[in-house]
């Protein structure tokens, strides 16, 4: 099924894989909750949805398509979907913002059966695919140095460094720091290991207490959170959410596209410059994503922690399955995974070196050339002042082309762009309320 020997691996070194690809990632069933339950989601619900999604995703990554990727719910979606759709729309709650998750999902589900999506990637300049990823990062790092009580509010410049002597503070210090030592060692798993070494010095500090047990039996709360289609729908159209169904769409098509093929170009899985079992393997996240919102989760994407289990020797779906087995087996340590999720000094550092992870397209940018850098930049500088990420997208979406067509240059313009650009100012202009 897997067709191990025709990809020159065994069943023990894909199992190996499988295992070295779950450490690298396991700490999205921490970081996601915690993100997204400051958008009121509870905390329970959030961690067994993201586990479904990532069980559902990555198995049919493994069984469907045959690639060794992990699919599971992406950093920068949770925050955009916690501080920008819920946190700075008013009137919108999370049960709407999993309305307009399901909405992208169906569409993305349907982008991903036709050659549209491939077009879409096609249309947008790549300056701008670089900013939106580096503003994300910054976006990201933000919230965990945020999170951590490392900068917060000041009255002169609206943000200025925090107590350093605070044991949230000084515990994030410690474990940003242990982390990056992992990291610096190319230890397999770095950040959750240095997540489990904080954690143990939480204990001995006194920060971190176990009140509920280790182990229980996974539970949703509040059940599906999304039980009638037609009423998603409804939702977006009813508050206008068509920027913010774009916005996902657009971030997703990217991430999960993007690392896809940097995976499997290096397990050597590539041929030429096409993705075998392309159309099976796009839709393992739009799947993935329109599950995981009926459950109470942001959207997925493909996981770039792939590449440890491909440096592994993992070359099939088998190691994708294998991950999405540790994921069920993870489901059972809810208590556990929501005591570590209370000190934000625990997840913090992931935030911080994620976000810098993501910032380093920033170097590929056409910095020289302004009518590319400043969209760019604005996409970047945008995302986390304005605590919103379809912000940054919309004003670079908006600026690229006028500056083109400024500089004499409206040809090299994709039409796709000129039509997303007046949608951006529409809404802009005239739907966004926060």
């Amino acid at each position: 099924m897997f067709k191990l020997k025709e990809h020159q691996t065994n069943v023990k070194t894909e199992i190996f894989a499988g295992l070295t690809t779950f450490l690298t990632m396991v700490y999205i069933v921490v970081v996601n909750p915690v993100i997204l339950s400051d958008a009121g989601v509870p905390f329970q619900q959030v961690f067994t949805a993201t586990i479904i999604a990532a069980v559902v995703g990555t198995l049919w990554m493994g069984l469907v398509a045959n690639y060794p990727i992990a699919i599971a719910p992406g950093m920068g979606l949770n925050a955009f979907f916690a501080y920008s759709v819920v946190g700075t729309h008013t009137g919108i709650n999370y049960q709407t913002a999993f309305a307009a998750v399901f909405v992208a999902g169906i569409i993305f589900v349907i982008l991903s059966l036709t050659a549209f999506r491939e077009k879409l990637i096609e249309a947008i300049p790549d300056n701008l695919k670089f900013g939106i990823s580096s503003g994300i990062g910054l976006f990201i790092a933000f919230i965990g140095l945020k999170m951590s009580g490392i900068i917060t509010k000041n009255p002169v410049n609206l943000v200025g460094l925090g107590n350093l002597h605070a044991p949230e503070a000084l515990l994030t210090i410690v474990g940003l720091t242990v982390t990056l030592i992992l990291m610096t060692l190319r230890v397999n798993g770095a950040m959750f290991f240095g997540m489990i070494i904080t954690s143990i010095i939480a204990i001995f500090t006194g920060q971190l207490h176990f009140t509920k047990g280790f182990v229980s039996l996974p539970s949703l709360p509040e059940g599906l959170i999304i039980t009638n289609p037609f009423d998603a729908f409804g939702q977006v159209i009813g508050h206008s959410l068509y920027t913010v169904v774009f916005s996902f769409l657009l971030v997703t098509i990217f991430d999960t596209t993007g690392t896809m093929v940097g995976v499997a170009q290096q397990a050597g899985l590539m041929k030429g410059k096409s993705l075998p079992r392309a159309r099976q393997a796009l839709l393992s996240d739009s799947i993935a994503t329109t599950i995981g919102s009926l459950f109470g989760t942001s959207p997925t994407t493909a996981f770039v922690e792939s590449t440890s289990g491909v440096a592994t020797g993992g070359r099939t779906g088998l190691t994708s399955v294998i991950i999405a087995g540790l994921f069920i087996i993870s489901a059972f340590f809810g208590p556990l995974v929501g005591a570590v999720s209370g000190i934000s000094a625990i997840t913090a550092p992931s935030l911080i070196i994620v976000g810098s992870l993501m910032m380093g397209n920033i170097s590929r940018v056409k910095w020289d050339d302004l009518d590319e850098a400043f969209p760019a930049f604005l996409v970047i500088i945008s995302m986390p002042l304005t605590s919103s990420i379809s912000t940054g997208i919309a004003l670079g979406f908006i600026t690229y082309p006028i500056l083109k067509i400024v500089k004499g240059k409206w040809r090299e313009v994709h039409p796709l762009i000129y039509i997303f650009a007046v949608l951006f100012f529409y809404q802009l202009a005239f739907l966004q309320h926060p």
